[in-house]
């Protein structure tokens, strides 16, 4: 493929790694429902989170048997998710972010960006072996349709929690029942692994 192609996979790469339902997606949604800002900020930590992961991978490259630790990803993720999902669920309603909880809504979704098995295997499997094939081009396609979606997806949920009264109090139980959901089962997946 030409550099032309390896941007737009890249591109589609990276919809398919920020975009689908999930635990950071529900993280991002339920702080996009105080601000824009905080959701935005918590994409950048999850692209950031996927940033890392995606340079251990490459500087691990065959060093160490990451594919055996996956079974303990499993393990650290359902921990953080649960105790993101119970700090969700206790949250009270409406108010924006303090601006100095800016760096703290940056952590927390770096940490469950590093702890979420889906980022981890993702860049384990699909994301190693594209980027080789497609270099350097396909990378920039591929945080290029992440800055994108840590962008308009938190605009779109703010957008909806600002013409809906309710909206905010049903993305937030929602958000957390997701979280608690996967919670579930990458502690069954830790268990029978």
């Amino acid at each position: 493929m030409g550099p032309v192609e390896n941007a737009l996979f890249g591109v589609v790469l990276g919809f398919s790694l920020a975009a689908p339902p999930g635990p950071m997606n529900a993280w991002i949604a339920a702080r996009a429902t105080r601000s824009w800002r905080t959701g935005a900020i918590t994409g950048l930590g999850a692209m950031t989170a996927d940033a890392l992961l995606g340079a251990a991978v490459f500087v691990l490259d065959g060093a160490v048997d990451l594919s055996a630790a996956v079974r303990y990803v499993y393990a650290l993720g359902a921990a953080v998710m649960l105790l993101f999902a119970v700090r969700l669920l206790r949250r009270p309603a409406g108010g924006e972010e303090p601006p100095d909880g800016e760096r703290w809504t940056f952590l927390r979704a770096l940490g469950l960006g590093v702890s979420n098995p889906f980022q981890v295997v993702w860049w384990l499997t699909a994301g190693v072996a594209f980027a080789y094939l497609g270099g350097a081009v396909l990378l920039l396609g591929l945080f290029g349709a992440i800055a994108v979606w840590v962008v308009s997806f938190p605009a779109a949920v703010r957008g909806g929690a600002r013409r809906f009264p309710s909206f905010e109090r049903i993305v937030r139980v929602a958000s957390g029942a997701i979280l608690l959901g996967f919670v579930g089962y990458f502690v069954t997946l830790f268990v029978l692994g």
